[in-house]
């Protein structure tokens, strides 16, 4: 199973946020510098947000993504207002390995020119719930679209991996949203990574053992409730 650390990207910083609070906002620092320490402790594979681009519509932390493969030489993908062809090509061209679609997802037919275009390897979708009703435009908005319905119509036409995160639960420590997350799995075998509320090595083994393709981890690592050398080890290696 794969393990991600995130660096999600707040005006050049590395930032977490308190489910989903733009309001509730914890500094880290400089995203290089938590990068390098993510990859010194076994990390492969990063997952990058830009939170503000989430906002915005377009990449305004793009000088940091940049900084990050420049200088950490890892694999990252990357989140966060990608709305156009054009943005995923410029993007891929910056050394990304692969792009994550949000709210931009919606839009069925944008999402399967990307994925003819580019491949089912270099796109990802990022389903955000709230009680499993999509959310948008960084959180901000909650539409009616159920989860498990969208993510059927998006196996339809191509998608091959979903980031599944509950909104409730990212940023709390509080666990992952075991359930639902299996319920995804289950309902569209789908290659799908939880994300959100992973608080210790336990909740690693509850992705494992429903069928999660890998687990994103944020504050868990950043408080050291997980540590992500070991887990690495039990999980990954």
């Amino acid at each position: 199973m794969k393990l991600y650390p995130a660096i999600d990207l707040h005006d050049g910083k590395c930032v977490r946020l308190y489910k989903g609070d733009y309001n509730k906002v914890t500094l880290y620092g400089d995203p290089v510098k938590q990068a390098k320490k993510w990859k010194s402790l076994g990390a492969t594979y990063l997952h990058l947000v830009d939170l503000d681009g989430a906002k915005e519509g377009k990449s305004l932390n793009l000088e940091s993504v940049e900084r990050i493969i420049k200088e950490v030489d890892i694999k990252v993908e990357l989140g966060g207002g990608i709305r156009t062809i054009s943005h995923i090509e410029n993007i891929l061209s910056k050394g990304v390995d692969r792009v994550i679609l949000g709210s931009s997802a919606l839009n069925l037919e944008f999402v399967k020119e990307a994925i003819n275009k580019f491949g089912n390897d270099k796109i990802v979708v990022g389903i955000d719930c709230k009680n499993m009703m999509v959310a948008t435009r960084g959180w901000l908005d909650v539409s009616e679209i159920n989860a498990i319905d969208f993510a059927k119509k998006l196996k339809e036409i191509g998608v091959k991996t979903i980031i599944f995160t509950d909104i409730a639960k990212d940023g709390t420590l509080e666990g992952i949203n075991a359930n639902q997350t299996k319920m995804l799995i289950d309902e569209t075998h789908l290659d799908v990574v939880a994300s959100g509320g992973a608080k210790s090595i336990n909740d690693i083994l509850k992705a494992k053992e429903i069928g999660a393709y890998g687990i994103i981890l944020g504050k868990s690592i950043y408080s050291n409730a997980i540590d992500l050398k070991e887990a690495i080890r039990l999980f990954e290696d």
